[in-house]
């Protein structure tokens, strides 16, 4: 789920990184962020719920992040927390690191196969992204999925490629059902 609102304060963000030349910093700072709160459900929990008192929630990011983090991205965390936004964080991360990939030609590619790729598929699949999407660069993410027995399911963004062998036998019992 991405909010508007979170994908504003992360173009601002990215903005105001721009103007101080430290995108590449908090760029960083968004995926160390999202790690910790994607990895700690207390953590989010806190940030979502308003009965937190907002000092309380700027203490425990100062806490965990303060010195980690590039000035840019601590006051931004403190900034957000103090008019009552929290809740929005997470997604602003998200949404930061997507704009960044975005402005990047850096798109993630997700394959999921009935065995580990070897080297040679996942050159194979990078190339193949380049070349369609005309990106710079491709994160690939690999999942194992032995249901599928071979071939493998290819989705970057919204658009998927199923070359799995389990896909075209269900597509030929369907053939043979008519």
């Amino acid at each position: 789920m991405s909010s508007k609102a979170g994908a504003r304060y992360a173009k601002s963000l990215l903005d105001l990184s721009k103007e101080q030349n430290a995108v590449e910093e908090v760029k960083n700072d968004m995926v160390f962020f999202e790690k910790i709160v994607g990895d700690n459900s207390e953590l989010e929990a806190i940030l979502n719920n308003p009965i937190v008192p907002l000092d309380k929630k700027q203490g425990i990011l100062e806490g965990i992040f303060g010195s980690k983090v590039h000035t840019i991205s601590n006051s931004f965390f403190q900034l957000v927390v103090k008019k009552g936004r929290s809740s929005i964080l997470f997604d602003t991360a998200k949404q930061f690191v997507q704009q960044y990939n975005a402005i990047k030609g850096i798109v993630t590619a997700e394959v999921t196969s009935a065995s580990v790729l070897t080297d040679a598929n996942r050159a194979e699949v990078i190339a193949l992204v380049k070349k369609e999407l005309g990106a710079s660069e491709v994160v690939v993410k690999e999942k194992v999925n032995t249901d599928l027995i071979g071939g493998f399911i290819l989705k970057v963004g919204d658009k998927q490629f199923d070359a799995s062998i389990a896909s075209g036998l269900t597509k030929l019992k369907k053939e043979f059902a008519h």
